[in-house]
């Protein structure tokens, strides 16, 4: 496996130098249009603030033959200059102080108007913006621009249909950034396909969701999202998540299409995060090795042609402070070379006594068009948290009853000014894109990431009879984690008779080092729960830990998106991964190590019997590799994961739709005690989830989204020698619901100001999986008020606005998360 992770690297290097090396240094005049130059004086920088935006009043699309001509109506004819680059299979054209007025309200979309063009759409973006976007069927459009009385023209030609352009003319791609509260595209299938036409359940949470919600917490940016729940707390360190019934690894949490272990090891900052996309039901055959409930990939902020700068101010509750600057721009005349820079650092305190936190963050990128047909995107991030580690309330006083009364939900069980976590994450990588042509590109893309991490903290060991003394635990060491991620992908379009092909092949190196340096538990003087005297010593060591565990995966995968109608799609898929695991005990001195492979398929349909209306059926199996021996000293077999979905998809509107799905997902190989021996495990135990999942977004009337999702869940034990069977899964609500809805007025003296609507449902979960307690359902309501107006944006959020007692989660009957009670928190942006 190493000599396989060596001569790979190797050939990826080799092969950006040879695509390097046959590109032009500069990139295409004719397909850069040049922006309005930089204020250089604070008289034109007033002049630029002050001048008044373009009115947009009207948005047609007239085709003609195989081409079309979208015009963009303005006041009395007025001149707009769009800002544009390129980059992928669509297009996206910025148009800088310009307003969009329309009668239908902020945004235009229309599909399918001619073929070879997938999607046309105008928005309507802060800051006095006005955003146009093409997606072409299988290349980029070619499209030439100019003005005339009626406003803007675009002609567009579908790419690959052999029209030449004159010599002005430009090609437009989409640069990453998703607005309003309906995206129609994910990443997350690795191919940018439309969702309608993907046979699964993806859902995006699009970067103006998280805006109007003033999300900083990746736990609550998935609150949104129906059949997700997360499996930590506001007050947790990490993040972690259960999707359809089953918990999230470490490396399920990707960035950007890459595994990364250190994505769970923390709580991730959200602070250069586009959007969020989830990817329900098993994905071994797009990203290997996993958890069958999905995949959650954290999309990051990319560089823009125009220069534009933000900087941002969050103030709140418990003494919440958190400045943020956004920074992006062209570092060249020609813009050829981009950068994006985002910051922020954030300080507070917490509900539960003694717990503070400090993070920092920082991550720079830059973009290199080499010509007209190859980026290269370098990215790094640093982050430095500290923070202490919070351990819960036991059930007895919280979710059952005490004879003692209830334990105050801000008690904390660890010891002042003493407990602490210091995480340091550092990330590096490329992303390297070439198009070969109209129909074939390949991508290669690395990532190394480096996590440590500190600690001195305190745990629950035992309650004691009277149901108040809580024995503890201390605990003292440092751990490291190296994550290191390269993949190379080829995509292309090509026809067999009248069948359309989109196919995706590539490779996944991947190599995972973890080291426990001195892991050390020892005993510590017990607290009284209701009248706590914090202090002492720590006790005789009880357990040590000083080990280190490598793997390495190698994933080949081809999938194919078969087109045999124009409302009949086949997607058909397959992965061969191959693992290696070695742990070493360094107190011990042992090393064991194994080895395993295994094949993952993917079957999926897609039928629309009308334009707006997809339904699919589809098939996958995913897998995860298990490390041990069992009393046979045979080694264990991958956990492997069967899931059967069928859905619907149903564009209501143009700007509005719902997708309905149904699954059943049967969880194989799992470890249960071996009846021969309790102290050897055996694979015999089985778990099954199925359910229903609904979520509807979009926008109803012009100024009013909403996004909303209900899941029904029945995750339970099948197979198993120590659980009884037919218990629930732990953590996981039977019935979930979610809805997040705001109004904006669009004219008039208070046009930008809008309000919001937050409604949380989560139903009663087991907390361990003997199903010994239960945590109560609970309904959290949040609000917001805010106010956009040219270049300045006003918050003000509300969270748990009626002050309700609730409980996120529970690792154990010692450990018992409460939320969060009543917080606001007010933000002031200003872009320049």
């Amino acid at each position: 496996m190493k000599v396989w992770w060596c001569q790979a690297s190797r050939l990826s290097i080799a092969a950006i130098a040879t695509v390097l090396s046959i590109q032009p240094v500069q990139a295409n005049p004719n397909n850069q249009l040049d922006s309005p130059s930089p204020a250089t004086t604070v008289e034109e920088w007033v002049a630029q603030l002050e001048a008044t935006p373009t009115t947009v009043t009207g948005v047609r699309v007239e085709a003609s033959g195989t081409s079309l001509q979208v015009v963009l109506e303005t006041t009395e004819g007025e001149q707009l200059i769009p800002a544009t680059r390129t980059i992928g299979n669509a297009l996206v054209a910025d148009l800088p102080n310009a307003v969009l007025a329309l009668p239908s309200g902020n945004e235009f979309q229309q599909e399918n108007p001619i073929d070879g063009i997938a999607l046309i759409s105008v928005t309507g973006l802060p800051g006095d913006r006005v955003r146009v976007a093409i997606t072409g069927t299988d290349a980029p459009p070619v499209v030439e621009v100019r003005s005339d009385i009626q406003g803007l023209l675009l002609g567009v030609t579908p790419g690959g249909a052999g029209t030449t352009v004159e010599a002005d003319a430009i090609q437009i791609v989409v640069t990453g950034e998703e607005d309003g509260y309906n995206p129609s595209e994910s990443t997350a299938t690795r191919t940018n396909t439309p969702l309608r036409d993907v046979p699964a359940s993806v859902q995006v949470v699009p970067q103006q969701v998280l805006e109007d919600r003033q999300v900083n917490q990746l736990e609550e940016g998935v609150r949104t999202v129906a059949g997700v729940t997360p499996n930590t707390s506001s007050v947790s360190f990490a993040d972690g998540f259960t999707i359809r019934g089953f918990g999230l690894n470490n490396s399920d949490i990707l960035r950007n299409g890459l595994r990364d272990a250190t994505s769970g090891q923390t709580s991730a900052n959200l602070s250069n995060v586009e959007r969020l996309e989830i990817l329900r039901g098993p994905a071994s055959v797009l990203f290997g090795s996993g958890s069958p409930g999905g995949v959650l990939n954290i999309i990051t902020e990319q560089p823009q042609p125009d220069a534009a700068y933000e900087v941002e101010l969050t103030l709140g509750s418990y003494e919440f402070f958190r400045p943020a600057f956004d920074l992006t721009g062209p570092l060249t005349d020609d813009r050829a070379l981009l950068y994006r820079l985002n910051a922020s650092y954030e300080s507070g305190e917490s509900f539960v006594d003694f717990v503070e936190t400090e993070r920092w963050f920082i991550a720079p990128v830059v973009q290199w068009a080499i010509g007209s047909d190859t980026t290269l995107t370098l990215e790094t991030e640093y982050q430095s948290d500290r923070q202490p580690n919070y351990r819960g309330l036991p059930a007895r006083g919280t979710v059952l009853d005490n004879a003692n009364g209830e334990i105050p939900l801000d008690r904390n069980i660890s010891e002042p000014d003493r407990d602490f976590i210091n995480n340091r994450i550092w990330r590096l990588g490329y992303d390297l894109q070439h198009r070969f042509s109209e129909d074939w590109a390949v991508r290669n893309a690395f990532r190394a990431s480096f996590f440590s991490y500190e600690q001195d903290s305190y745990f629950p060991a035992g309650l004691e009879p009277d149901d108040r003394t809580l024995n503890r635990g201390a605990t003292t060491g440092s751990s490291s984690t190296d994550s290191f991620s390269l993949t190379t992908e080829v995509t292309g379009n090509f026809e067999t008779g009248t069948i359309g092909h989109q196919i995706l092949v590539g490779f996944d190196l991947y190599r995972e080092d973890l080291y426990e340096n001195e892991f050390s538990i020892f005993d510590f003087p017990s607290l009284d729960l209701f009248d706590p005297d914090y202090g002492g010593e720590a006790g005789a060591t009880t357990f040590r830990i000083d080990n280190s565990t490598v793997t390495e995966f190698a994933g080949l995968f081809i999938q194919d998106q078969i087109t045999l109608l124009d409302n009949l799609k086949l997607v058909l898929g397959g992965r061969l991964d191959f693992v290696e695991q070695t742990q070493e005990d360094f107190l011990a001195d042992t090393e064991t190590s194994q080895s395993d492979e295994a094949f993952s398929p993917r079957i999926g349909l897609v039928y629309q019997p009308i334009e707006p209306l997809s339904l699919y059926a589809s098939f996958s199996r995913s897998f995860n590799p298990v490390v041990g021996r069992g009393f046979d000293n045979q080694l264990f077999e991958p956990e492997r994961a069967t899931q059967y979905e069928i859905g619907a998809k149903f564009d209501i509107t143009d700007q509005f739709s719902a997708t309905l799905a149904l699954f059943d997902i049967t969880r194989t190989n799992v470890l249960t005690s071996d009846p021969r021996d309790p102290n050897f495990s055996i694979q015999t135990g089985e778990q099954q989830s199925q359910g229903i999942e609904l979520n509807v977004a979009g926008q109803i009337l012009p100024g009013w989204n909403i996004v909303a999702g209900y899941a029904l869940t029945d995750a339970r034990v099948t197979e198993d020698n120590l659980i009884e069977e037919g218990n629930q899964l732990n953590n996981v609500p039977r019935n979930s619901a979610s809805l997040w809805t705001t109004y904006e007025i669009q004219s008039g003296g208070l046009q930008g100001l809008g309000f919001g609507l937050g409604l949380f449902y989560v139903g009663e979960r087991e907390g361990d999986l003997g199903n010994t307690f239960e945590l109560p359902d609970y309904l959290r309501t949040d609000a917001a008020i805010f106010y956009r107006r040219d270049r300045l944006r006003l918050g003000l959020n509300f969270e748990n606005l009626f002050d309700i007692d609730y409980y996120e989660t529970a690792d154990s009957d010692l450990r018992v998360y409460p939320g969060a009670p009543f917080t606001v928190r007010g933000t002031i942006a200003w872009e320049f």
